[in-house]
């Protein structure tokens, strides 16, 4: 590569990374065509701005879109653009096909996942009452819930929760807009989620010790359903 080349390819390459003017519009076209979620880190990474304008063209465009037919939807860090849940008629009728309904052993579950998250299917299972297996996995695969990585328990089990479907699923743009559970309901799920945590532990440190995992009396309790946690949910 003679000098000229190397010259260019180094404007080049600062040139593209020289910090631009992060707009309102600019932020909205990037987010429409991105393929996934982008980081409040990765927009502000491409722009060459800090994070605070990143956070204040946000609130820009959410303000902006609040009365349109997309909405700004965040989970956690990640940011997407969806479409709003007034469109959703509409636009289930251009594409041929109309909402799958969930069943209630399917609202129940993700009302769970939704609510405790991030949570491990025995604790679900605990709670609810019977096996979870067949309606997580269902779950799954409508991407409503994602998995979220393992936790540092025993055995390492897979921590369950909810993903950008399952905002755009119910009209929401935060976990923060979710409808707030009767308090002695809210009372039991956390109750019941600590229970079915340490009744984890125990099981695992039990395994080698049959005799011990069979007087152990939270082992013979009667499991408590909470269909009033998947009623939150059937808005």
């Amino acid at each position: 590569m003679t000098d000229a080349e190397v010259a260019q390819s180094a404007e080049a390459t600062a040139a593209a990374e020289a910090p631009l003017e992060l707009t309102e519009a600019a932020l909205e076209a990037l987010l429409f065509v991105a393929e996934r979620p982008l980081s409040r880190r990765e927009i502000a990474n491409l722009a060459g701005v800090p994070r605070e304008t990143v956070d204040a063209r946000l609130g820009d465009l959410e303000v902006s879109l609040r009365e349109r037919g997309i909405r700004l939807i965040t989970a956690g860090e990640r940011i997407a653009l969806a479409t709003s849940p007034e469109a959703g008629a509409l636009i289930a009728r251009y594409v041929g096909v109309d909402a799958v309904r969930l069943s209630p052993a399917s609202l129940e579950t993700l009302a769970i996942v939704a609510y405790r998250q991030p949570v491990t299917r025995a604790a679900v299972e605990r709670i609810r009452g019977v096996d979870t297996d067949y309606t997580l996995r269902s779950l799954l695969h409508r991407r409503l819930v994602t998995e979220l990585g393992r936790s540092d328990a025993p055995g390492r089990p897979i921590l369950y929760g909810t993903g950008f479907e399952f905002l755009e699923r119910f009209g929401l743009t935060t976990l923060d807009e979710l409808p707030p559970l009767d308090v002695d309901v809210a009372t039991r799920l956390a109750e019941e989620g600590r229970d079915s945590e340490a009744a984890d532990a125990a099981e695992a440190g039990d395994a080698a010790d049959p005799a011990a995992a069979a007087a152990d009396p939270a082992a013979a309790a009667e499991p408590v359903t909470d269909p009033e946690a998947g009623a939150a949910l059937g808005r």
